[in-house]
Formats: structure tokens, C-alpha cells, sequence
């Protein structure tokens, strides 16, 4: 018999879910984030598990880690391309643990890519750099678009930034 969980997994604990292949459910539990804890409430289902569903939030690192380590098929849930089923009554982190089961267990699952663990600081440094500079970038036109409003002119972004000329931007590719 096959099993496939699915992990609904927040800040500071996880809701585990366990169904068969007839989507019967079989297992079902709150645990704490610790990895030692989820690996043993999911120990006893090893050899029958299909695979396991991590929900892709701020912090998946170190349990889709902890469970590839360990030998399970993991596979990363991407939340912004799966439709919650319209008809579903209740929603809630035990019900969501089941349809990502679910979803595994039809083979419609929409997944997100699991980076090696190598990779991962440079992407998050990456990330945080863009994320830095549309900051700056929004900060200045709102400054800008602010001293326009109220004084009449607008101010060069140089003026803003310290800078005693405007920087030199190398040409655009053919």
C-alpha cells in the first residue's frame, strides 16, 4: 500500500497528514518544528510513503533537508499555483496537510524547485539584493514625487544621494 503525506509547516510547528492510495486518512498530527520530532512521528510510515509534501513558506530549508537526508521523495508545494478545491468546507492547517496529500497522491501537484543546498545562500543574497534596491528605488521617486508637491521642482536623484555629480550609466546592449 502507498502513502503520501503532506506537511503544512509554519513558524514554530507543522501539521502532519497521512492518507492511502484510496485518499483514506490514515495519520494526522501537530508537532512542534523540531526535526528530530517530525522524523519520528514519520518513521513507522517510511517504507510505505510515496512521497512527502512540504509546503514552500519562509522556512522550508531545513525540514525538506532533514527529510531528503533521511531518504523520503520530497517534493516543494508551490502555494500561488494551487487552487484550494472551491467546495472544501473548512479550511484550516489540518485539512490543508491533506490536500497537498491528496494533490501528490493524483499527481497534480504544482511544485516549486528544490535548490541544493550549495546554491541557496547565493540565490537568498541575490534576492535580498533586489529587494534591497526596489526599496531604495521606491524610497527615492516617494521623496522625490514628496519635495515636487510641495516645492514646485524636482530634485536629481544625485542631489538626493549625496552625490556631487550624476553616475555614468554604461550603454545599453545593441
Amino acid at each position: 500500500m502507498q502513502l503520501y503525506c503532506g506537511i503544512d509547516l509554519h513558524a514554530k510547528n507543522s501539521y502532519l497528514a497521512i492518507i492511502d492510495e484510496r485518499r483514506q486518512r490514515i495519520f494526522k498530527h501537530n508537532v512542534a518544528n523540531d526535526q528530530q520530532l517530525v522524523l519520528s512521528f514519520l518513521a513507522p510510515y517510511k517504507a510505505e510513503l510515496a512521497g512527502v509534501v512540504v509546503e514552500s513558506t519562509f522556512n522550508w530549508y531545513w525540514l525538506v533537508d532533514a527529510l531528503m537526508e533521511e531518504g523520503y521523495a520530497v517534493h516543494l508545494a508551490n502555494p500561488c499555483a494551487i487552487q484550494q478545491y472551491k467546495g472544501l468546507k473548512y479550511i484550516d492547517d489540518k485539512h490543508d496537510a491533506f490536500w497537498l496529500a491528496e494533490l501528490l497522491s493524483l499527481g497534480i501537484l504544482k511544485e516549486g524547485y528544490i535548490y541544493p543546498r550549495e546554491q541557496r545562500p547565493v540565490r537568498d543574497l541575490l534576492r535580498k539584493r533586489g529587494h534591497l534596491m526596489k526599496l531604495r528605488t521606491s524610497l527615492l521617486v516617494s521623496l522625490q514625487n514628496t519635495m515636487a508637491n510641495t516645492c514646485g521642482r524636482k530634485i536629481p536623484s544625485h542631489h538626493v544621494l549625496g552625490e556631487r555629480r550624476p553616475r555614468e550609466r554604461p550603454p545599453l546592449p545593441a
